[in-house]
């Protein structure tokens, strides 16, 4: 079975950074092991990095949510911790967007059997590269590890989850 594991911006901005939020800090240690047991394995690793330039503010994004971060080059756009260590031999795609295309196409020319993602924002980022991904290898399996993932509302974290599981037949591991 050929799998990807897909690291989600696990950056810093968005553990301790301008958009960081109490608990994010704790999926450091899950991830990490993850990314060795994929490694391990001799399965593939990726790493998406949301990437803003100098004009995010006049962006749409940047107009609904104006809070500079992941500027390109700066720490707060560096990957977090040990799973940033780990990142070594991995590829990484950046992205100026929720979700990524060329991760998408990327992981569809390989031919990806079982497809998971971890990181950040599950309702953000995370769900969007899961949809894309999901819809451009509609019968690899799709997993998120909800012990690797989160985002600063745990309400809405928990309703992404439910909606990943129950609407778009994602499979997610570790529910409480």
């Amino acid at each position: 079975m050929k799998r990807l594991l897909v690291v989600v911006d696990y950056q810093n901005d968005f553990v301790d950074g301008s958009l960081g939020f109490p608990g994010a800090e704790l999926l450091d240690g899950p991830i990490a092991e993850k990314i060795k047991q994929y490694k391990e394995s001799g399965d593939d690793v990726v790493y998406t990095m949301d990437t803003h330039g100098p004009g995010y503010l006049e962006m749409q994004e940047g107009k609904r949510l104006p809070i500079i971060h992941c500027q390109n080059g700066t720490e707060g756009w560096k990957l977090y911790g040990e799973t940033g260590k780990l990142c070594e031999g991995c590829m990484t795609i950046g992205k100026h967007a929720f979700g990524s295309f060329d991760l998408a196409e990327w992981a569809m020319m390989r031919g990806y059997d079982q497809i998971e993602l971890c990181g950040l924002v599950s309702y953000i980022c995370v769900i969007s590269n899961a949809v894309l991904i999901k819809t451009a290898q509609p019968e690899a399996e799709i997993i998120v590890d909800a012990a690797c993932t989160a985002g600063p509302d745990p309400k809405l974290n928990e309703e992404c989850l439910d909606i990943m599981e129950k609407g778009l037949q994602i499979t997610i591991l570790n529910r409480k």
